[in-house]
């Protein structure tokens, strides 16, 4: 009965004390929690300037100028005796490169050789006799038309002479052409003959690459050309890293309708590890263009694309997404994204979420104008 006692007087014991917060919390109403401030950010504009250099293409490096060698004298019935040089080697202009079996035509040159003077006896002979019945005419010696005849036997006789010599000089001349020459000078880019060949076709017997000048042709996209000029600089990446300077020597007029690219021609020096139908990266460094632009480290990079947090004229944050495009002095054109004027979180905003309220405090990027 005690123990009961104890127990309810406890019970009243809280209840009065509920009782009594009660009342007091009802005198007293309570505040809620303040709101924390804003959290000041830095920010930068988005805006139109000019970036410089940084367009990259790639190419095929190729001969500024290939001579494909023929012979001049056709092969049908002439054996290639032999071959001179081997693909990769730096010839000279008129170098001898193919000498081809002339044993046939030696015995035409030979044979021609004695009908020419054959004929020379013949027309000395007929000469001899013309000037014996000159001044005869009138003197009943010889009539006019015998006197006529030598003379026109002598003139007959001549003009064959010099018909069997046009021929000995036409197999000399093609005789001067079984040795085939380097049309110009440069390196042996491809050798297509060998030793016994007999016959010709379409197939050149060797190409060079005139003055072993090498170029790369680069693609370019269509709406990058105009900023490209003959004489601007470029590098040129090769395979293995190495890093060469080169000139634009031609922008070329038309645009593939397929491709929407254009060929560019970057002048390379000469360098042995310049070979055509190798690779190359170009970076023209002279082309420069006006963009809209942002500074690099205000675009965030997630799983889903590239990112801005951009404050509007209430300085809350909202999320925009861009594509870039060149690098240049701290900036990245915006190919699509915020307008130019657009107020952008720095920093990649990374502890702002779409929706703050932020204090923006503006800052000059590097490389800014």
């Amino acid at each position: 009965m005690k123990t009961r006692t104890n127990a309810m007087t406890k019970g009243g014991v809280a209840a009065a004390l509920v009782l009594a917060l009660s009342v007091g919390a009802c005198g007293k109403p309570v505040k809620p929690a303040a709101a924390p401030p804003p959290r000041t950010v830095k920010i930068a504009m988005v805006e139109t300037r000019t970036l410089a250099g940084g367009l990259e293409s790639s190419g095929i490096l190729v001969s500024r100028e290939e001579a494909a060698v023929y012979p001049e004298t056709p092969l049908a019935g002439y054996r290639v005796a032999k071959v001179f040089v081997e693909p990769d080697a730096r010839v000279a202009k008129g170098q001898p490169l193919v000498q081809l079996d002339d044993t046939l035509l030696r015995s035409q040159i030979a044979q021609q050789t004695a009908m020419v003077a054959q004929q020379k006896v013949a027309a000395e002979q007929a000469a001899e006799q013309a000037r014996h019945v000159a001044g005869l005419e009138g003197q009943d010696v010889l009539s006019t038309e015998q006197i006529d005849q030598r003379k026109f036997q002598a003139r007959s006789a001549q003009a064959a002479l010099d018909a069997q010599i046009a021929q000995l000089r036409d197999l000399q001349t093609r005789d001067a052409r079984m040795t085939v020459r380097a049309p110009v000078g440069g390196i042996v880019l491809e050798r297509n003959v060998r030793p016994g060949d007999v016959g010709g076709g379409s197939t050149p017997m060797f190409r060079i690459a005139r003055d072993s000048l090498v170029e790369l042709e680069a693609q370019v996209a269509e709406g990058d050309i105009p900023g490209i000029k003959v004489g601007d600089s470029a590098q040129v990446v090769l395979p293995d890293g190495q890093t060469v300077h080169g000139v634009v020597r031609l922008v070329y007029p038309a645009v593939d309708p397929q491709t929407k690219l254009g060929k560019i021609r970057v002048a390379l020096p000469v360098r042995a590890d310049l070979r055509p139908g190798g690779f190359g990266r170009a970076i023209f460094t002279g082309l420069s263009r006006t963009v809209t632009a942002a500074p690099e480290t205000s675009i965030r990079y997630e799983a889903d694309g590239a990112s801005m947090m951009v404050v509007g004229a209430d300085n809350k944050v909202s999320q925009v997404t861009v594509r870039t495009g060149q690098h240049a002095g701290g900036y990245v054109e915006l190919l699509q994204g915020p307008p130019p004027g657009s107020r952008v979180l720095m920093g990649a905003a990374t502890f702002v979420l779409p929706g703050d309220t932020v204090k923006p405090e503006e800052i000059q990027v590097a490389g800014a104008r």
